[in-house]
This record gives C-alpha cells, sequence and structure tokens, in this order.
C-alpha cells in the first residue's frame, strides 16, 4: 500500500490500524499512523469509562470528538498533509 492508503486505513478502526501498520508504507505514513495509534487509545479508555454510570454522558463527548478526529485525519491523509489533530496532535508514541 502507498502511503496515503495506509494513513486512510489507519484510523478506521485498531484492525485498520494494525493491517496498515503491518502491511502499508510504515515509513511514510509514520504521521498517520501515531495519530490514528493515540485516537485507538483513547477510544479504548473511553470504552472502559462508559462503564461509570456518572461519566457516561462525557464519555459519548468524547467518542463524538474521536469520531470528528478520525474523519479529520482522514481528509488529511487522502490530501497528503500532515497537520496535527486537535488536542492530540502532539502526542508521539511511535518512533
Amino acid at each position: 500500500m502507498d502511503k496515503k492508503v495506509t494513513g486512510i486505513i489507519a484510523y478506521l478502526t485498531i484492525i485498520g490500524w494494525l493491517i496498515a501498520y503491518l502491511a502499508g508504507d510504515r515509513e511514510g505514513a509514520k504521521f498517520h499512523l501515531n495519530q490514528a495509534l493515540v485516537l485507538g487509545i483513547c477510544s479504548i479508555i473511553a470504552s472502559a469509562l462508559a462503564w461509570i454510570p456518572i461519566v457516561r454522558l462525557f464519555v459519548y463527548a468524547i467518542d463524538l470528538a474521536i469520531f470528528i478526529f478520525c474523519v479529520i485525519g482522514i481528509i488529511n491523509a487522502a490530501n497528503d498533509e500532515e497537520k496535527p489533530l486537535p488536542i492530540i496532535g502532539e502526542i508521539k508514541l511511535l518512533k
């Protein structure tokens, strides 16, 4: 897979991220792989917090923000741009 396709697939799901990481252009799409990984981890943490009844409404807002960030990330990957996402864009997990 080329850089654009790897970046787009990485944002779809955690499984998509794994496919993009293992079969895609890791070096070319490292920026989008990193941001998609951060979004995936945030999504997993939000899902775990959703079990707490008082926090559940707040988690719905976080889930909506994660969805919007994924759409922004897909658009950036399709346009071959490396713009950091709001709030989480500066977090680096991949080297």
